[in-house]
């Protein structure tokens, strides 16, 4: 589980640590307002896994190709598919 996703999904600026990817082992950092565990765990069951990220990914190029192909306009994020 990726923690740390979570965390930066509820504070951006968050500066953080954390010891064994163990949700009870997190340093604050820099003056960071803490976040429960319950709301870490919270967002955490909000995000997609890795699997549903890779998917979208693929399908997104996917679709970027075939715009491409047919000469048709792409949108910002489908771009990004192919220059990032």
């Amino acid at each position: 589980m990726n923690y740390g996703k979570a965390i930066l999904k509820i504070n951006p600026n968050a500066k953080f640590g954390i010891i064994d990817n163990d949700l009870d082992n997190i340093n604050w950092l820099d003056g960071t307002t803490p976040i429960s565990k319950a709301d870490i765990e919270a967002k955490m069951a909000e995000l997609p896994t890795e699997e549903e990220e890779r998917t979208a990914r693929e399908n997104l190029k996917a679709s970027a190709k075939a715009k491409l192909i047919a000469g048709e306009p792409l949108t910002e994020e489908e771009a990004n598919t192919i220059v990032l």
